[in-house]
């Protein structure tokens, strides 16, 4: 018989030790963590810096820390004028938008004849910039634009739609341009939520009786509660972000809180201030995004039940 070679048993036990090691519990490889390491350098490096030199340049005056910035902020004579349009945009774009999204992308879900068609064609405004759609749809709101030369056409009178007397047409201006151009993003998010939603839920409730509208909204919203999430706050951000459609439609008439930055750094020479803008609109936008996380949150027993 072959008796075990000198050393086989202690070679054996050295293999099973090294490999113990090598996978016992609690062991993991940072793979997660190196594969976020680019991402997070680059919102380092284009975020985090930004942030913490426009707050010292918020802050900072001749003589140290100084709230002088955002005195003169606030005492600008337009400046509560631009945070009544910012808020009033947002109050009207948002809605408009997630009403003809849903319309949109419940209309593709259905799959009728050339969808695929209407989905590109309602995609193509994302591939057009703010203020090319500004300008887009300053041909037709102008005083020489195509409504004026419709309405002249059929005997009416033209109109300054986009006077500084006009303040309610110059917000339906900018409301028009801010929908055409934006809707598409809203409904891209919710086309790729509703791909994910199970076709066995929507048709369970058939079986039992219910209605399309209860469908809806007993499956499907609740269901695409993540994408409108995600959805509202980008809208949202990007919505208080608004600028260039309103300058290239109404130049200065129109006053937004992000163009108060663009006055206070280009015209006015005045970084400090300009900083101090910015930071408003953060802090708005960061306020607005914990309010929607908290009021779209899933319950815990619903998200246990998944």
């Amino acid at each position: 018989m072959l008796g075990p070679r000198p050393g086989g048993a202690d070679l054996h036990g050295d293999l099973m030790a090294a490999s113990g090691a090598a996978v016992r519990p609690g062991w993991r490889l940072p793979v997660p963590y190196v594969l976020l390491l680019p991402s997070a350098i680059v919102i380092l490096l284009l975020f985090a810096y930004p942030v913490v030199v426009g707050v010292g340049a918020a802050f900072q005056g001749s003589d140290g820390f100084t709230l002088d910035n955002w005195r003169r902020m606030v005492g600008e004579p337009t400046f509560w004028n631009s945070v009544r349009n910012t808020f009033m945009l947002v109050l009207v774009v948002i809605p408009l938008q997630f009403v003809f999204a849903l319309g949109m992308g419940l209309l593709l879900q259905a799959k009728p004849r050339f969808s695929g068609f209407y989905f590109y064609v309602w995609a193509v405004p994302l591939a057009v910039s703010d203020l090319a759609a500004g300008l887009v749809w300053l041909t037709v709101f102008a005083d020489r634009g195509y409504l004026n030369s419709l309405l002249v056409s059929i005997g009416l009178d033209s109109y300054a739609w986009l006077s500084y007397q006009n303040t309610s047409t110059m917000l339906l201006a900018v409301v028009l341009a801010e929908v055409w151009r934006s809707t598409s993003l809203v409904l891209i998010i919710m086309v790729a939520g509703m791909q994910v939603i199970p076709r066995e839920d929507d048709e369970v409730g058939q079986v039992f009786g219910a209605s399309y509208w209860q469908r809806l909204r007993g499956i499907t919203l609740p269901l695409l509660r993540p994408s409108l999430q995600v959805a509202l706050i980008l809208r949202t951000i990007l919505a208080l972000q608004a600028f260039a459609v309103a300058q290239a439609l109404t130049g200065d008439n129109f006053p937004l809180l992000v163009g108060q930055t663009y006055k206070w750094f280009v015209t006015l020479q005045n970084p400090a201030v300009a900083s101090a803008v910015a930071l408003a609109v953060l802090g708005i936008s960061f306020f607005t995004s914990i309010v929607y996380l908290r009021m779209l949150r899933q319950p815990e027993a619903a998200r246990g039940s998944r």
